[in-house]
């Protein structure tokens, strides 16, 4: 089964993107990539390995470059512009398959920006089934960019992170006042270089159940 290429209008101009459809699929998957200035595109084999495992779970999924990376239209602003990105995106997922019900995912950045779509599409009276956050990027997190308060939501931190500090991490789940689990991956850096098997076993279960 291969993603096939797709262009999404985007606020600023087209988002590119891969697409895969499934039949009889049980839900929806929106992956959103790493920091965009530091060369993270939607290719980045964190998020190739998260698209697979939810394609594997029955999800339909949906990955896309933010604006100014590869062939989407614009330039980065490391903001809110990704988060609108990112919501067009789902817009358009959710065009195509009204009925199903939606889970983000995001590595590193991108867990910022899964983070802030989803408190923005729950405000909007959305239902979201899932919420993964990667080596999240919680630092960038604020009062302005609200987390999702209603879905389950699963961190996954390298232990031996050398982008994202891992205590911050650690220090932001324990101060979180909303339930959630923080797995921790030892002996593992950043990028999962030589662990992407483990985190397909530890996104697997939660996506299938």
């Amino acid at each position: 089964m291969r993603e096939t290429p797709v262009l999404i209008d985007g606020p600023v101009g087209q988002i590119e993107a891969l697409y895969l459809n499934l039949d009889d699929a049980r839900g929806l998957a929106l992956i959103c990539h790493p920091n965009p200035v530091q060369g993270g595109t939607m290719l980045n084999k964190v998020v190739s390995t998260l698209q697979r495992t939810a394609r594997d779970a029955g999800l339909i999924t949906l990955r896309f470059n933010y604006r100014g990376v590869g062939a989407s239209a614009g330039a980065s602003d490391m903001g809110s512009g990704e988060i609108d990105d990112a919501e067009a995106a789902a817009q358009w997922l959710r065009s195509k398959h009204p009925g199903l019900p939606i889970t983000l995912l995001g590595f590193s950045f991108g867990g910022f920006v899964a983070a802030s779509l989803g408190g923005r599409l729950e405000a909007k009276g959305e239902k979201l089934d899932h919420l993964f956050m990667i080596a999240p990027a919680v630092m960038r997190l604020s009062a302005e960019h609200p987390l999702p308060h209603n879905c389950p939501l699963t961190l996954i931190q390298p232990e031996t992170d050398e982008v994202i500090d891992p205590q911050v991490v650690y220090d932001w789940s324990d101060a979180l006042e909303r339930p959630h689990e923080l797995l921790k991956v030892a002996e593992c850096g950043h990028f999962f270089h030589g662990k992407l098997t483990d985190l397909k076993d530890l996104v697997l279960p939660r996506l299938s159940n």
